[in-house]
């Protein structure tokens, strides 16, 4: 057997008995660093133009991102000009700091501040590998060799950081492949590095532990995260950054539990792009925070603005599930789900804190709109249905009438295939229920309440010839049927009925839904009307005219009141 797991080691956990971050509770936003621009460029099949670069870089200033890595312009000519656009055009606010990377090699630390010169703030982000694996078999050094690759570059980093003083530096030290690495000769490495920088002194400085290769579950990694907090000197002085990729689909999780275990601050991308399966996904792990209540310190409401960025800049199309992001995030097809939603959207009061079936957030807070909450297939149910006619056409349908109206839907949909839009369902709804045959269209009633009870003196029919009815009962539903009986000899039970008010004012319309046994076969019709009474007696006319049509064809009265099919 080809696929066969015996090839692969199980990563080593770490052995921490006093771990802390359990019990910890995420209750602020990290400092985030967008590393779209570098990060995420360099993963792209086809790299971003500079116009894409700008496009995105001025779409992350609006969200509220103070820190951005723009790129690696010691190893790429674009990204070098591209620096040199955004500080000679004067594109970066006061207030946001730029991030460039380089390798910790002195003649690209020295183009790298090159590219920086007359930038108001930087970070300079210099990293060199430190794992087991590439210590071993990439560079055939041993810990010394490593720990004094890290030691040239953060002194270079610091000797020339000197000649530009009008600007403010801040210098990031990563162990590329810090999941990979001892957590020793991480915390040496780290070390050595503050030693040359001196956070103590008043030096920015920013360590980023990053999961370069996803390799272990997050708790693991939360782990070293809280190890490498404990154990390096100059903790209280630095900022400790965390850098997960998704290489086991648990970035965001790794991210977050990294912050419950000390960390300070999360690089990532919009939406997730990156090498391989990607970087930790911005998007997400911000969300996350505010549906827990706790500001993100980002401006995500303009989702679709952000997909539609994102989605120019790297060319890569939103998968319909994303996160928070997705077309159908927010949309339910399943017929429990959307009766919860209706449910509890219908009771829900604007004061209160949000607390809906299956919808985390607020689908408004995203710029999303309630009609994309609830669509409508074979799997949907009455809810879903009963909540697409309230939405889209105020039309409110009584239980009995869901469960039945949402048969007719799911046959549509089981015959046609795919998503039943709010259009056909109207239209089903029309044609199976509201649609007037005009052998029997209401034209005028009157209605006399005596003391034996109701006498209904009803027309119907066409214009060109109309049929008077005459009848009395108890109500007006019970004195037309005695008319329909006297008239034609049609038996009606009524099974079920109710109406309801369309709008509000005098000139609201009313719906009435019906249903009953017309000569021992049932049947369900409803009517929309300018009063309740014309609405009920037109449910009525309809429901009895299903059952002649059922039984002889497509009728018409005649003027003696017999049927004779067309």
């Amino acid at each position: 057997m080809a696929f066969d797991h015996r090839k692969y080691s199980a990563f080593k956990p770490v052995a921490k008995k006093d771990r802390r971050w359990p019990d910890q509770v995420i209750e602020k936003a990290p400092t985030w660093c967008a590393v779209d621009l570098r990060d995420g460029n360099q993963a792209l099949v086809k790299p971003m133009s500079v116009a894409q670069k700008q496009r995105l870089f001025d779409l992350l200033v609006k969200l509220g991102f103070k820190e951005i890595e723009i790129g690696f312009p010691a190893a790429s000519q674009p990204d070098f000009d591209f620096c040199r656009k955004l500080i000679e055009e004067e594109r970066i606010p006061a207030d946001v700091k730029i991030q460039v990377l380089t390798q910790a090699r002195p003649e690209l630390i020295e183009r790298t501040y090159q590219a920086l010169e007359g930038a108001k703030q930087a970070v300079v982000h210099v990293y060199n590998s430190t794992s087991t694996v590439q210590r071993e078999q990439v560079f055939g050094l041993d810990r010394a060799g490593i720990r004094d690759i890290a030691v040239q570059g953060a002194t270079v980093v610091k000797e020339i950081a000197g000649r530009y003083p009008d600007t403010d530096w801040t210098f990031q030290y990563s162990p590329e492949s810090f999941t990979g690495t001892e957590l020793d000769f991480a915390a040496e490495v780290i070390d050595a590095v503050n030693d040359v920088w001196r956070p103590d002194q008043g030096q920015p400085v920013i360590i980023n532990l990053p999961a370069t290769v996803e390799m272990s579950t997050p708790n693991v990694f939360a782990d070293q995260v809280e190890w490498i907090c404990e154990n390096i000197r100059y903790r209280e002085h630095v900022s400790i950054s965390v850098h997960t990729h998704n290489d086991r689909g648990c970035a965001v999780a790794a991210a977050e539990l990294a912050v419950m275990a000390g960390a300070d601050r999360v690089e990532g991308t919009l939406m997730g792009n990156g090498e391989r399966t990607g970087n930790m996904d911005l998007v997400t792990m911000a969300m996350n925070l505010y549906s827990q209540g706790i500001d993100p310190t980002l401006d995500l409401s303009g989702m679709a603005e952000i997909t539609d960025v994102v989605e120019a800049c790297t060319e890569i199309s939103t998968h319909p599930r994303h996160p928070y992001a997705g077309e159908l995030v927010f949309t339910a097809f399943s017929g429990s789900h959307q009766d919860a939603i209706r449910k509890c959207l219908s009771r829900r009061k604007d004061d209160e804190p949000w607390n809906v079936a299956y919808l985390p957030i607020d689908p408004f807070d995203l710029g999303r709109r309630y009609e994309e909450v609830v669509r409508i297939n074979s799997q949907s149910g009455k809810g879903g249905v009963a909540y697409v006619l309230e939405r889209d056409y105020k039309i409110s349908l009584p239980r009995w009438l869901q469960i039945e109206f949402s048969k007719v839907v799911q046959r549509e949909a089981e015959t046609n295939g795919g998503e039943i839009d709010s259009h056909t369902i109207h239209r089903l709804f029309d044609e199976r229920y509201l649609k007037v045959h005009a052998d029997w269209a209401l034209q005028s009633y009157d209605l006399h309440r005596d003391n034996d009870g109701v006498r209904a003196e009803v027309v119907m029919g066409r214009d060109n010839a109309p049929i008077a009815l005459e009848g009395q009962g108890l109500g007006a539903v019970e004195a037309v049927s005695d008319a329909l009986a006297k008239r034609f000899g049609i038996t009606v039970a009524v099974e079920a009925y109710d109406e309801f008010s369309l709008g509000e004012g005098t000139n609201a319309n009313a719906l009435a839904c019906i249903r009953l046994t017309a000569n021992g076969e049932h049947c369900s019709a409803a009517a929309l009307a300018e009063d309740t009474t014309s609405a009920t007696l037109q449910a009525l006319f309809s429901a009895v005219a299903q059952s002649v049509i059922h039984k002889t064809g497509e009728v018409e009265v005649s003027e003696e009141g017999e049927t004779a099919q067309v």
